[in-house]
């Protein structure tokens, strides 16, 4: 449906939207009867898949119990259930749970979270936070401001606090034109002297995806890197947010993908995965330091929403908790995204315009590129091309443009429901192939490409 044949504020204003109408596994069907292997889990949400009978029929029965219990008055079943659960998958270095509505929410109050735990510890100058270019931590204010990319922060701007950025680590398009391992972690000691830079005694947290979503295609830290990341956020008192909410909920393999790395952050971002699409969740894991500092002074927190401790919402985590349980979902990732590696490495070999493939478990990324690293100009719209022809064929893929500077880089996240089977990951491969084979054809008679 094109913008004059409805009244919805469609994100994009000339774009002549199908209208999806169902959804089974990894597939999602059209009103024209067409499907579509979801290969990007709608926006890596929809890791169990589309469909699932039993999440409905547990919101349903919430529903008809109690819909909404107003949180500043009562608690709720299963708002301490979901709580005590999501703990039970966290290493034991977390205590307690803030549930949300939304990864935006979610980490505006993680930044004021570790703000009110500065200042409840006598620290009330601790005011800044920092972040990273080429991350996205969402779209209200703050999270904006956080966030760094420059293609989304540019009509905000005027409106967004202050926020300084580090440069990305990022050994594809290393920000210090090094090669590791003899790099000597140059980005990870950015953030040291941004710290000192701005004075220790100002400087709240630090915020980070450990595998970049949108922003920047999947790119991974290597091992060194967030264990000196936790070294220098002890030394100068500064909180360490991890933003979860892409790359957690089993999505590489482990509950958080932090856990991946030998280091644990202070406060860690959740959403997405955790409700799978089927409602709107995020949680706020705080360890027992950060926990602490409220416990100990019993000072509140301020702050807190209308949909805080919502029981249907809460109920739905429960259910997708007990459905990877159950069906061992979290156990298959490690092998299924060695598939997808695998499959789109042997892409990268057939075509030299797939510059980089990154990522961990079914968190995989490409990035595109006219020569060696060289980006393609971003008027020749690469990755919109790519995404549109692999949509017409059945496949949908995640965009990520901007990769190297805000700007220039294209690139597309594959990020598939954990649920996916061998055949279905040869299918994305197949698809992948046809579509980058005929825009490279194009590109190349447009001559715009020429490998």
């Amino acid at each position: 449906m094109r913008i004059d044949e409805h009244k919805f504020f469609a994100r994009k204003l000339d774009y002549d939207y199908r209208m999806c109408v169902k959804g089974e596994g990894v597939w999602v069907f059209d009103a024209d009867g067409n499907k579509y292997l979801d290969a990007c889990s709608g926006a890596n949400v929809s890791s169990i898949g589309h469909g699932v009978k039993e999440i409905g029929a547990a919101m349903q029965a919430q529903a008809d119990t109690i819909a909404y219990v107003p949180p500043q008055h009562f608690l709720n079943q299963p708002t301490i259930d979901l709580c005590r659960r999501l703990l039970e998958h966290a290493p034991d270095h977390f205590t307690r749970v803030m549930l949300c509505s939304g990864g935006s929410e979610a980490n505006e109050n993680a930044l004021k979270i570790a703000r009110q735990y500065h200042v409840y510890k006598g620290n009330s100058g601790k005011y800044l936070n920092i972040a990273r270019w080429q991350g996205f931590h969402g779209n209200t204010i703050v999270a904006d401001a956080v966030g760094g990319t420059t293609s989304r922060r540019k009509i905000s701007a005027p409106m967004l606090p202050e926020v300084p950025h580090i440069k990305p680590s990022n050994c594809f398009h290393c920000p210090y034109h090094q090669e590791y391992p003899n790099c000597g972690m140059l980005c990870a000691k950015a953030l040291e002297d941004e710290i000192l830079q701005l004075g220790p005694e100002n400087v709240s947290a630090f915020i980070c995806e450990p595998v970049v979503g949108s922003a920047n295609a999947a790119c991974t830290p290597v091992k060194e890197y967030f264990p000196m990341i936790r070294e220098i956020c002890d030394k100068h008192d500064v909180l360490w947010i991890d933003d979860e909410i892409m790359a957690g909920a089993g999505r590489t393999g482990k509950f958080l993908a932090i856990e991946n790395w030998d280091a644990l952050p202070d406060i860690a971002v959740m959403a997405k995965g955790l409700s799978c699409g089927y409602a709107p969740l995020a949680a706020i894991l705080l360890s027992d330091k950060v926990w602490k500092a409220f416990r100990d002074g019993d000072y509140p927190y301020i702050g807190g929403h209308t949909y805080n401790a919502h029981p249907v919402t809460a109920t739905v985590g429960l259910a997708v908790l007990d459905y990877v349980e159950k069906n061992h979902v979290y156990e298959n990732v490690e092998y299924k995204g060695k598939l997808l590696r695998e499959g789109l490495e042997s892409l990268q070999k057939k075509h030299p315009i797939i510059g980089d493939v990154r990522g961990l478990g079914l968190f995989q990324g490409i990035e595109f590129v006219r020569d060696g690293k060289e980006p393609f100009a971003p008027e020749l719209n690469v990755t919109p091309r790519i995404l549109d022809r692999a949509l017409e064929k059945g496949l949908i893929v995640y965009a990520s443009r901007g990769c190297l500077d805000g700007r220039r880089g294209d690139g597309l996240l594959v990020c598939p429901p954990l649920i996916i089977n061998e055949e279905e990951i040869k299918y994305i491969i197949d698809v992948l192939d046809e579509t980058i084979t005929e825009i490279v054809a194009e590109l190349k008679a447009e001559g715009n490409y020429d490998y």
